[in-house]
């Protein structure tokens, strides 16, 4: 992966910054899949909304990693 090929020749900010971007785009991807397989959430949002919110969240992760990979390249 070329994001990683980068990784070793940035300063620690830019790598504490690359490592706690990956931990944000892991913590909307699971919160997601969380929202899609919990049927009884302490909250009570209906399926479709959760659905509707989960997918939304997945694609803000697809646009952060797509920006995340810009970024790193140059």
């Amino acid at each position: 992966m070329n994001i990683f090929k980068n990784y070793k020749q940035k300063s620690l900010s830019q790598r504490f910054l690359f490592v706690l971007g990956l931990v944000f785009l892991l913590l909307y991807v699971f919160l997601a899949i969380t929202l899609f397989i919990w049927k009884t959430m302490p909250v009570d949002i209906p399926y479709s909304r959760r659905v509707i919110l989960g997918v939304i969240l997945i694609v803000y992760a697809l646009i952060r990693f797509y920006r995340m990979n810009n970024n790193a390249s140059e």
